[in-house]
């Protein structure tokens, strides 16, 4: 298949740590979405189980027709419209 030639170098967990950030969990996706309309045309990764991941799954989240969606796929699927939200974990001032 032509699609496995163009499979991303990493994947959104790895990305998330390398930008010391967290993927949001379902609960705070749902959050975030009260702020505002996010991934109306597009989806985002959040941060999945380990019961799930174990067996090569993935959540994602989507808004369509004013709800907000959470589907399943294997963690190795990749998307041109599928990108992350993450969160900053500890943003410690240590001034001068």
């Amino acid at each position: 298949m032509r699609w496995k030639e163009f499979k991303p170098e990493n994947n959104a967990s790895d990305m998330t740590a390398a930008m010391g950030i967290e993927l949001l969990t379902e609960d705070q996706y749902r959050e975030l979405q009260k702020l505002g309309e996010f991934d109306l045309k597009t989806s985002s990764w959040v941060k999945t189980p380990f019961e799930i991941r174990k067996r090569g799954g993935a959540l994602f989240c989507d808004r369509r027709y004013n709800h907000v969606f959470v589907y399943h796929n294997g963690a190795e699927s990749y998307y041109a419209v599928r990108g992350f939200r993450g969160w900053l974990v500890d943003l410690v001032y240590s001034g001068p």
